[in-house]
């Protein structure tokens, strides 16, 4: 159902006291993306700074992405909280907005054990909405382990898992138990995009792709037509890129790097802090390798 480059965007705000929705920048900054051929539109999640938008803030952003995207390409809207209550009035808006999918990251802090996070996730794809999970263990604390993703992907309004553990044997053991299952392993890291797609995965949410779409789509359609090679290149190519994105919590250099390109960023908010001089004089210099 979802597959390709899905760049989880960034959520601009404008520089003032409030730190405003920035939503003129947010549909240019979509318009680039999609002219540049990206096969999806994800707002919201971690790089979006979901965790510090109300939820009147989050509604907009996810409305206007819908407008501005007008059908072209698939919107997944993050939704997820470890709230089970407000993961579903999230979902639930996302839903009742339009959006084709939603991205639930599992719920963070609160540790809930295997019985409440099958409850927590069933109660979410229950809701008549395409439903992707998302395993980031950096910041959840908690693994969601492959026989409960293999369990979970049985529901039918599950129907992927964005994943971020990093672990690529992991991965491997999730497609392998989904193979009969129409359910999408989609690489949460960019670095482990082609490694992910050589295992049967089908794309990545990404955040490199917020300002280089076209090489990300690029790899991904060689991969698709097995030009390996080329793929395999590309992969090389913006390896330096990638690791650029992590100098500092995701998604402070992401952000700059948008801002550094001309288009709509703004700040970060508190509590995440701006890039600083010398990470942001290394970003600039790996930006010059792709101008």
């Amino acid at each position: 159902m979802f597959e390709g480059v899905l760049p989880a965007i960034v959520t601009p705000f404008k520089r003032n006291l409030a730190m405003d929705l920035d939503l003129e920048g947010l549909a240019s900054n979509i318009e680039f993306l999609i002219e540049n051929g990206v096969h999806g539109i994800v707002p919201c999640g971690s790089t979006g700074e979901s965790a510090t938008l109300s939820f009147e803030e989050h509604e907009k952003v996810i409305a206007v992405t819908i407008d501005a995207v007008n059908g072209r390409v698939p919107v997944i809207a993050g939704t997820g909280s470890n709230n089970t209550a407000e993961a579903v009035r999230f979902t639930k808006a996302a839903r009742d907005l339009g959006a084709d999918g939603v991205l639930v990251i599992s719920p963070y802090y609160n540790k809930p054990n295997r019985s409440g996070l099958v409850k927590h996730y069933t109660i979410l794809a229950d809701l008549d909405i395409p439903l992707i999970m998302y395993n980031v263990p950096g910041r959840t604390g908690q693994n969601l382990t492959p026989d409960l993703v293999i369990e979970l992907a049985r529901h039918p309004g599950i129907v992927g898992v964005k994943e971020a553990s990093g672990d690529i044997g992991q991965i491997s053991r999730i497609i392998e138990g989904t193979l009969d299952e129409d359910f999408a392993v989609i690489s949460g890291d960019d670095n482990l995009t082609f490694p992910i797609l050589a295992l049967g995965g089908n794309g990545v949410i990404s955040v490199t792709a917020n300002i280089e779409p076209g090489r990300m789509v690029a790899m991904f359609d060689a991969f698709c037509e097995e030009d390996f090679e080329t793929a395999l290149d590309l992969h090389y190519e913006l390896a330096p890129l990638f690791r650029s994105m992590f100098i500092d919590t995701n998604p402070i250099p992401v952000k700059k790097a948008v801002e550094l390109r001309g288009m709509a960023a703004g700040p970060v908010r508190l509590p995440l802090d701006e890039l600083d001089e010398v990470k942001t004089g290394q970003l600039r210099e790996v930006l010059t390798c792709y101008d």
